[in-house]
This record gives structure tokens, sequence and C-alpha cells, in this order.
């Protein structure tokens, strides 16, 4: 009944705001976006201008997180205590509904587009979960500032208007940004600084050239070592020529689009550009790897491979991981030190030989809330407790006191005695609203090189110049479908080096390209981030 009162209130607006504006852009239609989120809170029992709010009913908050669902039963200890917390604070109590990581993307859409009242709250990014295109299909709720003050205070004081600007569509705030959390997540190959040392790189690797090296030297003196172990029937494809790109040129990836070959440069970030369709860092990627394949660096059938190199690498079997700075600081170098003690791993991160390299969009993690939500009031007081209660945070975050964590006598957070990550750890990824203020720093972690190597990115790092850019693809959805289809055909050949020649094989990419519609989709973008541009005062 609920529910459909709050459809019925919520269509009523609509036909008042087209009636009156016509259904436009203006501040009048924002105002009117404004009232129906303000509707949508009367519904749950609040009174206008900050009155008392009603929690006398109970009820459960789901949100819908990407990960696999843990087995060895430590969440469900975890809840029980959260969510004895969550009762009293807020009358409500939190579950987690997993959308596990097989065809993780088309199952989270299709939970999106059921709209049918399982969902609250909703992990998603801009950058890889498809944020912008739900929130245009109508999968979100629009949330206006007096919703979000009042149900979500501190997480609405903490976030800066920039930030919420950088949240909206069509100037309705769509999501809460993951903006207080300070993390890199730019690409690049961690390795072992040992094997590097026998090598004559005892500077480390600090370019493709460095990494050809180490691999040569991992072929020719290391029996049983795979060079590069790629799961390449896993993905993984475009980071790696995007990352030569940004190597060996200024250009900066605008994210979101459906085929990822669309740049600005640090020079002019509004003339979008594409290296994949003109440069010749293209084709030289291309022939490296294309050099490396037939060089034995990878196995041969790595796109029919699909198993954890991962743990390969922590076992000694292949030499590198290709991931993030996160993965290198967090979890390989902590794992490797448990597995191989005084094995140290260094950090190639690409863009390093042109010092390109672009900070991540606030909205790489953020949390919206489900358009068919029959609790949106809740939930957002459940997310304002998780992401800023101490207490909520810590257990949602590091699992229980005693059991998951302890904290050592400087603040840093280590293990119990006899702690086993299979048995014993809690599993969240809550990578949607971590907050700095609360993180525990970990004591097994080496903070030390990775802040020089912050120190570093901060030199150079711009900040993501595309946070506001939305593209409207809806003229040019079929040419990008195309697109997308000669991308995934191409790509991983080009990549892993699997074809006859490289440059006549990138030619045909390119020709590809263009039949299927790049010209066209090449002039809509630019048109559109002219006018961002303008937007913008630029």
């Amino acid at each position: 009944m609920k529910r459909k009162l709050l459809s019925i209130i919520i269509s009523v607006v609509m036909v008042i705001s087209l009636a009156a504006c016509g259904g436009s852009g203006d501040t009048s239609s924002t105002s009117t976006s404004g009232s129906e989120s303000t509707e949508t809170s009367n519904a749950s029992g609040s009174e206008d201008g900050g009155g008392a709010i009603d929690t006398s009913e109970h009820v459960t908050i789901t949100y819908m997180i990407t990960g696999n669902k843990p087995t060895n039963g430590r969440n469900e200890e975890m809840f029980e205590k959260l969510n004895a917390i969550l009762t009293e604070k807020a009358n409500a109590e939190l579950e987690i509904y997993w959308i596990e990581w097989t065809d993780y993307l088309t199952n989270y859409n299709l939970t999106l587009a059921s709209n049918d009242g399982s969902i609250d709250l909703v992990g998603t990014a801009t950058d890889w979960l498809d944020a912008w295109p739900n929130a245009k299909r109508g999968a979100f709720l629009p949330l206006s500032e007096e919703l979000l003050s009042t149900y979500a205070p501190q997480t609405f004081a903490q976030v800066t208007a920039d930030h919420w600007d950088m949240s909206k569509l069509d100037g309705e705030i769509y999501m809460i940004p993951e903006d207080n959390f300070d993390q890199w997540i730019n690409h690049g190959f961690i390795y072992r600084e040992d094997w590097a040392g026998e090598f004559g790189l005892s500077s480390g690797i600090n370019s493709w050239e460095d990494l050809g090296e180490y691999f040569a030297g991992v072929a020719s003196t290391k029996d049983g070592v795979i060079p590069w172990d790629v799961a390449g029937s896993t993905g993984g494809a475009n980071t790696l020529a995007g990352g030569y790109i940004s190597s060996h040129s200024d250009a900066v990836a605008i994210d979101g689009l459906e085929v990822p070959i669309f740049y600005g440069t640090r020079d002019d970030y509004y003339t979008i550009v594409s290296p994949y369709m003109t440069d010749d860092s293209f084709v030289e990627f291309a022939e490296l790897m294309k050099e490396w394949s037939d060089a034995g660096y990878w196995r041969e059938d790595c796109l029919n491979y699909s198993g954890d190199t991962r743990e390969e690498f922590l076992d000694g079997l292949t030499s590198v991981d290709q991931h993030h700075t996160e993965t290198w600081y967090g979890n390989d170098s902590v794992q490797m030190n448990e597995r191989q003690p005084g094995v140290d791993l260094g950090f190639f991160w690409f863009g390093e030989e042109e010092g390109n390299l672009t900070k991540i969009s606030v909205t790489h993690g953020a949390t919206a809330i489900a358009a068919g939500s029959e609790n949106p009031e809740r939930a957002l007081m459940v997310y304002d407790l998780i992401r800023n209660d101490e207490e909520c945070y810590k257990l949602f975050n590091y699992g229980i006191e005693g059991v998951q964590y302890v904290v050592d006598e400087n603040g840093n957070m280590s293990r119990p005695e006899g702690y086993d990550s299979e048995t014993d750890a809690i599993q969240t990824n809550y990578w949607w609203g971590r907050n700095d203020d609360l993180v525990l720093k970990d004591a097994a972690r080496d903070h030390e090189s990775y802040e020089a190597l912050v120190a570093d990115y901060e030199q150079v790092a711009i900040d993501y110049p595309y946070g506001q850019f939305v593209p409207n693809v809806e003229t040019i959805a079929p040419y990008l479908a195309n697109m997308s289809n000669v991308y995934s055909t191409y790509m991983p050949l080009i990549a892993y080096g699997k074809v006859d020649d490289a440059t006549t094989t990138v030619q045909e990419f390119r020709d590809a390209m263009k039949a299927a519609g790049y010209d066209e989709v090449m002039a809509e973008l630019q048109k559109q981030m002219d006018d961002f541009k303008a937007y913008l005062g630029k």
C-alpha cells in the first residue's frame, strides 16, 4: 500500500511539473523534482521543516553490492551485532544482496531494471557500473537536498557542493559519492624487486622497456615460471592497451562509454581524440605485444585461460600481477610477506614515463537509492550510520574487534593470533562510502613505501576532468553497439599478440570501427563536449 501511495504521489507531481514547465530542464523543473523527493519523505511519516522522524515501523534495508557471497558464516555474526545497533538508532536492519562476479554487469542491470522493491541501497559507479545509464533509465530515485539533509545529515554535510554537482544528472542528485576516502586505483604491473635486481634493474621497473627486460630475464633464468601468466579470458585487454597509451602520450581517458577508446588530452580536455584510431602509439603497442607473445612471455592459449594468476604470482609461478596501486599496497605485498617472507614487491604504474596520471572520479564508488525502494528515507538513515557512526563503520568494514581484528598501541589494525582469512574473515565489499575519518591503518602494510609512491603521484596527477560530462548516447547507441562488437573481437587479439601481422591487424580494426560508425559517434560526442565546455564557461 505504501509503495502504491508513493507511486501515485510521484505521478501526480510529474504531471504537474510537465504542465507547468513543458518538461524542460530549467530551475522550475529542478524544484519540482525536489518536491517529488519531499513527498517521498512525507510518505514515511516525517514532518516538513525538520520535524520528528517516524521510525515506529521496523524495516529491513537491502544493499545491492557486487561480489561473491561469503560462505564461512562470519558475516552473519557481524550482522547480528550491527543490526542490533541499527535497530536501536534507526529501527532498521541491513542485509546484502550479492551480485556475483560471473556476468556481474548484466545481472546488476537486470536486477535494477526489475524495479520490484526488493532493493533499497545500490552500490554503483559512473566508470564501471553504468551509474549514468541506470539513472537515465529511471532505476535510481532522485535525491533532494531536503531528503538528504533530513535522513543522512552527516553525509550531506560532509560532501562538498562541487562533489554533489558531480553526482547530478539534469540538475538532480542521483547518488552519494564516496568522496572522503583517498585511494589510488590506477593500474600497472606488480613485480618482484629481488628478481628485478637479478636482471640488472636495481632501480626497479620504470618503463615498458624495463618490463620487457624483466620478462626476458624471467624467461631465461626461472624454470617453471611464466613471465606473465595472463588470464585473457577474463578481460583486461583494454587496461593493457590504455596503459601503454597513457605511458606514451598525454591522453586522458573519458570514462563510462560503451567503447572505451575516446580521450581528451592534458593540453586540451575538450577536444576528443582516439589514440586507438589515429596514433602511432597504438600500432607500437600492437607490435610490442606481438613480439612478447612470440617470445613466450605468456602462455599460447592465454585467451582461453581463466586461472587465478594472482595466486600463481604469490606462489612464485609467474613474475607479475597486473592490477592497481591498492592491490599492490593492500593485498599482494601483505600476502607475499606472509607466504614468502623477505620478497618485496615493486609497482610500475601506467603513465609513469610521461607523468600522465589522472585521479579517479569521486563517483568511482557511490551509493544510490533504488527507484522501487519502499523505504528510501530509512535506507538513507542506515547509509548515514554505516558511513559515519564509528561503531557501525568498524563492524561493517572490519568485523568484530577481537575476532576479525585488534587495534595495537599505535592505533593500527592487525589480526588476532590464529586468524585465518578463509575461515575468519568478513566480506562486505563496501566500496561505496568509505570514510578516511574512521579508517584503521593496517599494521601489515608498508605505509612508508606507499606514501612515497603517493607523493610521486601527487606531483603529476590531475583531477578527473569529466565528472559532470554525461553523454547522451540515445542517437548513437546503434553505432556504439556495432563498435563494441568490433572492439571485443579485435582487442584481445591485439593486446595479447595473437595476430599474424600487428600493423595489418590494427588497420583492419580501424577500418572495421569506421564501418561500424566511428565517425558518427565521434562527431556527436564532440558536439556534446563542446556544449559541456560552454556549460563550464571554458
